[in-house]
């Protein structure tokens, strides 16, 4: 249960759960692991990935900018 409340938990600095990062789709309980249909074509599921990526990599670059510009705020300059 510790292991879902983890992967599914959105957070602040990506606004998405690490699930939904990797696997692009809600974690739910009581899914039926089972492939169902047609098999993803690889290319299209690696592009999809990189956009989720690309993504992120800009909230945490944002999240990064925000957080050290409230500790600039505090910060002393030295002589």
């Amino acid at each position: 249960m510790a292991e879902f409340a983890i992967n599914n938990k959105v957070y602040s600095a990506t606004k998405i759960s690490p699930f939904m990062a990797n696997y692009e789709r809600e974690l739910k309980i009581g899914a039926d692991i089972k492939r169902k249909g047609k098999v993803e074509k690889a290319i299209e599921f690696v592009e999809r990935m990189r956009q989720v990526q690309e993504k992120i990599r800009v909230a945490l670059k944002k999240a990064q900018e925000d957080m050290k510009r409230q500790v600039d705020k505090r910060r002393k300059k030295t002589e």
